[in-house]
């Protein structure tokens, strides 16, 4: 991993506060496919009505991975939005922060008024599609960043108080829990319903747990004989080995012989929706959460849907409607996203972070940089 020097912008406007136009700070620069390196950038200076966070823990998504290893965006960026931190400085304006605040940021907030979000589709608004947290150059989230600087509209409606109780890291999971709790409630998952969950990395494990919460039966899948013990381990009914067969005859001892009433697919493969689909009982619900690869297709058959009735389905980001859910089971520990950290690397390590995140071991699980 080189280390240099890049020219990225900052961005100030009337009544810009915190540091000063000529600071600098470190950042994970994303340079092209699999070429992450740390670089020293301009510290971001805020504006009217933003704010400016010295970033403490930022988890590692799946996205990130697939931005960075398929190099599905044009470079210098800064990637990273699972992030928590420490409130630096505030512009004016701001009454609801102020410097010392422990907080969690969101990165899309949607704009509550158009076509798609009077439809709950807040994820389709343009103002959502608008990423409001950066870093400098592409506002790209930024959490792989000693500081990010968040937008007005993410400042007034995106970001969230951490109770002093509550480690960064932890805190680090409101966003990807919301992502997953609006999987599962667009599975429509209900108390008794039989909920199958392909895949137990750390978000086929918060599927798993989210869905237990509704009421479910939850039974999962996954290649790593580590990973279906830690599923056990949490909670789940039974986690099965998917290459040694038995997966259908599993569902089928627990629904008459219907199959899954809903399955959540955590795996991004296309040869998967297929599977998923026989998987489910006729007019059953299949989630795909993990297939947002923007190059990716798929083949199903169609007689599953045109005849049997069963719903396939796509659940991509988080809900401003599940903002406060999310953040409260967390903060209570309803779920126990600390158990699900197995490795965290300061920013200086960002390129063997992003490596084991790409490519997991047995004992590897969710991974957080700590800038």
């Amino acid at each position: 991993m080189s280390q240099s020097t890049a020219q990225a912008g900052t961005v100030a406007g009337p009544g810009a506060s915190g540091a000063p136009a000529d600071a600098t700070m470190r950042a994970g620069v994303y340079r092209g496919a699999r070429e992450v390196r740390v670089e020293e950038v301009p510290r971001p200076v805020i504006g009217d009505g933003e704010v400016l966070i010295r970033v403490a823990a930022c988890g590692i998504c799946g996205t990130d991975i697939k931005k960075i290893q398929y190099g599905f965006l044009p470079p210098p960026q800064i990637f990273g939005h699972e992030m928590a931190g420490t409130v630096a400085a505030v512009g004016a304006g701001v009454t609801a922060w102020r410097p010392g605040d422990r907080v969690v940021s969101f990165h899309h907030v949607p704009c509550g008024d158009c076509f798609y979000c009077a439809r709950d589709l807040h994820s389709q608004c343009a103002t959502y599609k608008k990423v409001g947290v950066t870093a400098g150059f592409t506002p790209a989230g930024g959490g792989f960043a000693e500081y990010v600087r968040v937008m007005p509209w993410i400042a007034a409606r995106g970001m969230v108080a951490i109770p002093p109780d509550v480690t960064f890291d932890e805190a680090t999971f409101v966003e990807p829990v919301n992502t997953c709790l609006k999987c599962v409630r667009k599975g429509r998952v209900a108390p008794g319903e039989v909920v199958l969950v392909i895949g137990q990395g750390p978000i086929g494990l918060l599927l798993m747990l989210l869905a237990r919460l509704e009421g479910a039966t939850v039974l999962t899948t996954d290649l790593m004989p580590e990973r279906r013990a830690r599923s056990l381990q949490l909670g789940a009914d039974a986690a099965l080995d998917p290459a040694a067969g038995g997966v259908r005859q599993a569902l089928a001892a627990r629904t008459s012989g219907r199959g899954a009433d809903v399955v959540l697919v955590a795996v991004p493969s296309p040869a998967l929706v297929a599977e998923a689909l026989a998987l489910a009982r006729p007019g059953g619900r299949v989630v795909l959460f993990a297939h947002n690869d923007p190059q990716m297709t798929m083949s199903v058959p169609a007689a599953p849907i045109g005849i049997e009735e069963k719903e396939l389905l796509g659940s991509y980001s988080a809900s401003i409607d599940l903002q406060a859910e999310s953040a409260r089971l967390v903060f209570e520990r309803r779920l126990p996203v600390a158990d699900l950290v197995s490795h965290r690397f300061p920013l200086a390590r960002i390129a063997e972070a992003l490596d084991l995140a790409a490519r997991p071991d047995g004992h590897s699980m969710k991974v957080v940089i700590a800038p």
